[in-house]
Parts: structure tokens; sequence; C-alpha cells
């Protein structure tokens, strides 16, 4: 299981490149770089967003996602400000930050699960609303009933 409170993304980038069997040639040529070069990129924590942004396409791997599943997580939430409209104008892109993927329903509820975390745990540490907690584990509950 991937640990998203230490992500080192040239470690994972090498697993996708073993698991899809890609030749590291073909790499080299894509990304435009020695052989050394790619070897060193294995050895970086981080990247640059560009190289992993040609990684991300060449293995057909969101590796950023990673990076949002940390955000939704455990960044903490922005707090409500009542003395701002909330109309404020930016050139940046607005997204909604409670967005879940299934990949970390799946992460929360196994957490749960197997007692790892109780719910009151999960709630503190991820700040998951309590009504989308009990949501998902009564959806999530009678779709492994249904599958059985």
């Amino acid at each position: 299981m991937l640990d998203l409170k230490n992500i080192h993304v040239g470690s994972l980038v090498k697993l996708c490149i073993e698991e899809r069997k890609i030749n590291e040639v073909r790499i080299c040529k894509f990304l435009k770089c020695s052989g050394k070069e790619l070897e060193s990129i294995f050895l970086q924590k981080s990247l640059e967003a560009e190289v992993l942004l040609k990684l991300s396409i060449l293995l057909e791997y969101d590796f950023f996602r990673i990076y949002s599943q940390y955000l939704i997580l455990y960044a903490p939430q922005k707090g409500m400000k009542y003395n701002h409209s909330g109309n404020e104008k930016t050139i940046l892109p607005k997204y909604r930050k409670n967005i879940y993927t299934k990949e970390v329903v799946d992460f929360i509820l196994e957490q749960i699960e197997s007692g790892k975390k109780t719910k009151a745990e999960v709630i503190k540490e991820y700040r998951i609303p309590k009504t989308t907690l009990y949501k998902w584990q009564n959806k999530y509950v009678q779709l492994k009933n249904s599958m059985k």
C-alpha cells in the first residue's frame, strides 16, 4: 500500500515502468535524456512538474493524483470566511476540495474495517464529515452484499 505521508515519486515511476514492461530506451527518447539521467529520476523524491507530466502521459498513469489524494486526506480545509463575499476574482481555476476518489474511499474504509483506525480517528485525522463517512459505509456495505 502506498504511504501518502511519504511520497517518493521516483521509485513510483520506476515501479510503474517495471509493471508495464516499457523499454528504458523508449523512455529516454521520449524524455530526451540519457540512461544515467533516467536512473537519477528514479532516485529523486520529487520531480519537476514538466517531467512528471511527460511520464504520466507516456506511462498512462496520473502521478499527480497521488499528490491530490494527499491533499484530500491531510491538508487542512480552508476555513469559512464570513467577512468575504466569496466572489473574489482569480485567474486560477477553482476546484472543489471535497471530491474523494474511489481509491481514497476504499483506503479510508479499509482503515476502519481492519481496525487500524476508529471512525472517530478517521473523522478527526482526515477531516471527513461524519455524515459522509456513514454514507460511504452504507453504500459500500450494500455493494459488497449485492456482489456476494
